[in-house]
């Protein structure tokens, strides 16, 4: 099969609840089968929102890299980091270092920044014993089930993030910016509309604005495209939020989201949001190879709890600016 194959030649298997999965027989060469069948894999996630690639056998790091750089049209280095991960190199990292007991809720990829990957691309190359799964849920289909008063609120005011960087918890400033010189981390923010303020301990402070709803840049669709649920304090487990609200107060919890104008998210609007997420979720259990590949615009993904051993790779490919999703707030430097 030649790389001009259409997606439709793909035998995908749709099934309710599970994302669509392809089965592979890359015959020992995962690289050049992905090389191969590019151009089709590429469609079918544009089709399907995401694609679950069984069979592929991915083993190791630099066979998962080769994958991940022969199917995008490039590779992001990750900058505004909520959680520390492990640098391959080019373009390669682990998943978050989130407790393996808890979940990572749905959310799309670096949604508070002005350039976020168009694709994510995940290889597990160890799969847990239990749970641990990445699902999907379509954002259009989201959109369409959240009560319109709700909606139109975040479209017209955005939601906000408020994030404070220390050296305890989560990503450092260094790390989530890629260097500790603090003017670098200035103009960064000032080109990235991010209010921010130094901290006399000598953490970090920031506030961005950014649309809970775009439009996805090929379709047209309109997306409900955010972490506001994933990244709001009523998201945390009741016993860290108490905790971190103990240690750090209200206004220095690592991250939180607000309405656009500064209101809170209460906490029967975060529910909502979940249940709206979890009513739409597709799912599917690793196995060992697996590779996954995500539009990250149609759909966000979740970490679902797991135990045992779990490693898995992920890039973030083909960037794309918030400018091209018809934002429904102006977003502007601070």
């Amino acid at each position: 099969m030649s790389s001009s194959t259409p997606a439709s030649a793909l035998d995908v298997d749709l099934r309710p609840g599970k994302p669509a999965m392809l089965r592979a027989d890359a015959a020992g060469d995962a690289p050049r089968w992905a090389s191969e069948h590019r151009d089709a894999l590429r469609a079918a996630v544009a089709e399907h929102g995401s694609l679950l690639v069984r069979g592929l056998g991915v083993r190791e790091i630099a066979e998962a890299a080769a994958v991940f750089h022969r199917l995008s049209t490039g590779l992001m280095t990750e900058r505004e980091a909520f959680a520390a991960r492990q640098d391959h190199g080019d373009g390669v990292y682990s998943s978050s270092k989130w407790p393996a007991n808890q979940q990572m809720c749905m959310h799309n990829e670096l949604s508070y920044a002005l350039e976020f990957p168009g694709m994510m691309q995940f290889a597990c190359l160890t799969a847990p014993e239990h749970g641990g799964a990445t699902a999907v849920a379509d954002t259009p289909t989201v959109l369409d089930a959240l009560p319109a008063d709700l909606v139109a609120r975040f479209e017209r005011e955005g939601w906000l993030l408020v994030r404070n960087y220390n050296d305890e918890i989560g990503a450092s400033f260094a790390e989530a910016f890629g260097t500790d010189d603090r003017a670098e981390v200035e103009r960064y923010c000032r080109n990235n509309a991010i209010e921010f303020e130094w901290q006399p301990d000598g953490g970090l402070r920031t506030r961005q604005r950014r649309s809970a709803v775009v439009r996805h840049p090929a379709t047209g669709r309109r997306c409900w495209f955010n972490q506001i649920a994933f990244l709001n304090e009523w998201t945390i487990a009741p016993e860290v939020r108490e905790f971190l609200f103990e240690v750090y107060g209200p206004e220095g919890l690592p991250f939180n989201t607000l309405f656009g104008n500064g209101e809170p998210v209460g906490e029967d609007v975060v529910a909502l949001l979940n249940e709206v997420y979890e009513a739409n979720t597709a799912r599917e259990p690793w196995q060992d190879g697996d590779l996954m590949l995500v539009d990250n615009i149609r759909n966000a993904h979740s970490r679902e709890a797991y135990e045992g051993p779990r490693e898995v790779l992920v890039a973030m490919a083909d960037a794309t600016h918030l400018a091209a999703c018809s934002p429904t707030i102006e977003v502007t430097a601070p």
